[in-house]
């Protein structure tokens, strides 16, 4: 985590699931929608959620890179998609600081654009969301982290 980010936000597979599940709660009523265009990689899982929530079967990526593990970076696109994004559904899994949305926005001006995660530097890019975090707090979602043994508060405490 770099200094930037001073706190956690950890979730989990049924919390993202929930949350997205949400999310095309949301988006249900705005269709129909002629397709979803995931943003990887974050947006794969999310993407998938909503496409069957709302029986939506074209899913096409725009591919962006914007970060190395921990750290943003400046994006570089490594696939684009054409058109203006008239009836597209675009999804990622968090808009951060709004770089990555900017560039989609650019790309698919007419799409509507859908996260789960939102923090305030990036609200004004998307057009539906769900929860809102701090721009301080990194999100650790599924895919990023793994089970491991947490010490008990009370061996904690001893070994302090």
């Amino acid at each position: 985590m770099s200094a930037t980010y001073a706190k956690y936000f950890p979730v989990s597979w049924e919390e993202l699931h929930r949350d997205a599940k949400a999310l095309a709660w949301r988006l249900a009523a705005g269709g129909p929608w002629r397709g979803i265009v995931a943003i990887t990689r974050g947006g794969l899982v999310p993407a998938h959620i909503i496409a069957r929530e709302l029986d939506i079967r074209i899913i096409d990526t725009v591919c962006i890179a914007s970060y190395d593990d921990t750290t943003q970076r400046g994006a570089e696109i490594l696939k684009r998609v054409e058109g203006d994004g008239a009836g597209w559904l675009v999804v990622d899994d968090l808009v951060d600081t709004g770089a990555t949305g900017r560039i989609v926005r650019e790309m698919l001006p007419k799409a509507h654009f859908a996260t789960v995660y939102a923090k305030p530097a990036g609200r004004p890019i998307v057009d539906t969301f769900i929860t809102e975090v701090s721009q301080d707090t990194w999100i650790l979602f599924p895919w990023d982290t793994a089970p491991q043994y947490a010490q008990p508060i009370a061996a904690q405490a001893k070994a302090g």
